[in-house]
């Protein structure tokens, strides 16, 4: 079984939130676009003034992912 990983876009400011709601439309856009066997996408708002938008790929597709959307970082996905 291959790993799983959060790719991860972080949004500052007051409109933070918001950006990164409308950021994940884009991100599941995609992966019907692609035809991409994913369905993991989200969003967290972590303060007032930060949230982040969220993309779960599996290793084989992770490379393909990245060097096309440029997310800002990842880390391990713990479900």
């Amino acid at each position: 079984m291959s790993r799983k990983i959060k790719l991860i876009w972080d949004f500052r400011g007051p409109a933070a939130a918001k950006t990164a709601e409308h950021h994940e439309i884009h991100l599941k856009e995609y992966i019907q676009i692609e035809k991409l066997p994913l369905s993991i996408t989200g969003f967290t708002v972590q303060g007032e003034m930060q949230a982040i938008a969220f993309m779960v790929v599996t290793d084989e597709n992770m490379i393909s992912v990245r060097d096309a959307l440029k997310p800002h970082r990842g880390e391990l996905y713990q479900e």
